[in-house]
């Protein structure tokens, strides 16, 4: 973990379930896979689904294969609009977007958050049936607005886990307020905070060190901490480069990002193997990250 405090390596389906690393780091891999071109280029031919199922594979995950390929299958099924799951549309020659907007819920949080439900739920059972695990879930989620309903939309009606999402009252866009208020199922929870998203991320964060106020439930985290999102995430890149003539030409991203989770899904493909020239970030002015790596200045 990012913080050095876990004593051991633990396997992919406890970080899922666990969400952070004890000490409050993030979980990360031991060694990064590599794919040879060969590999890559084999991707190619593959549906996302299955495109999808191989990234998870390479990173030695403690699933079954025909778990992973069946999971896979159900997180990018017919719940897009689109046969391609995020195609592509070319502006010029040099030029092109990739369409990550065809999930449920029209946010590019759809392409991990459709996935990440049903591998949380398949770890946690995994994690049941080696007597690992006696307890409940509640996701807590805090949002500035397309976390929070892609999240909702993904966990409503998941067996054994509630979700509640803290979003800051008059801070998100009246569609995503409406979007995610008016989620059904029994297991939804939806609180607008009186401040800024920032004062949402302190009360999550403040739950998660101090759980004491609950019985026999376990809170988990589901944003972008979360190593199975990041996961989900780096299958776009390599979806966009091979469409694009890779592994035989490279390719540069130019991601805007805020918590830079997206940008690091990049970073990781590229050490994975993908010919990646460039990763060009950019931010709003909420650029704390930014002021952080430039000038070494980390403030609200």
């Amino acid at each position: 973990d990012t913080r050095g405090c876990c004593e051991a390596p633990v396997p992919f389906t406890e970080a899922v379930v666990n969400g952070l690393a004890q000490g409050g780091g993030l979980y990360v891999p031991e060694r990064i896979p590599q794919l040879s071109l060969d590999q890559i280029t084999g991707l190619a031919a593959l549906p996302y689904a299955q495109r999808a199922a191989a990234v998870y594979r390479a990173f030695g995950i403690d699933l079954p294969d025909e778990e992973i390929d069946r999971l896979m299958e159900r997180s990018y099924g017919d719940n897009f609009d689109d046969e391609a799951i995020c195609p592509i549309t070319s502006l010029d020659d040099k030029t092109h977007v990739l369409e990550l907007w065809h999930g449920p819920t029209s946010a590019f949080k759809d392409m991990a958050l459709q996935c990440l439900p049903h591998f949380f739920s398949a770890s946690a059972a995994q994690q049941r049936a080696e007597g690992t695990l006696d307890h409940e879930f509640m996701i807590l989620v805090a949002t500035s607005g397309d976390t929070g309903k892609a999240a909702l939309e993904g966990f409503k009606g998941v067996d054994g886990v509630c979700i509640g999402v803290l979003f800051p009252d008059g801070g998100v866009s009246d569609i995503q307020r409406k979007q995610m208020v008016t989620t059904t199922g029994d297991n939804v929870r939806v609180w607008a905070v009186r401040g800024n998203f920032d004062d949402c991320q302190e009360m999550v964060k403040a739950s998660f060190a101090d759980q004491g106020f609950l019985k026999g439930t376990r809170l988990v985290a589901v944003n972008s901490i979360n190593w199975a999102r990041i996961m989900a995430q780096i299958v776009y890149y390599f979806h966009a480069a091979l469409q694009l003539g890779a592994p035989h030409r490279s390719v540069a991203f130019s991601v805007p990002t805020g918590n830079f989770g997206d940008i690091f899904a990049g970073y990781l493909a590229r050490n994975m193997g993908l010919p990646v020239s460039q990763l060009i970030v950019a931010t709003n002015r909420n650029d704390i990250l930014h002021r952080f790596m430039s000038g070494n200045r980390y403030d609200k």
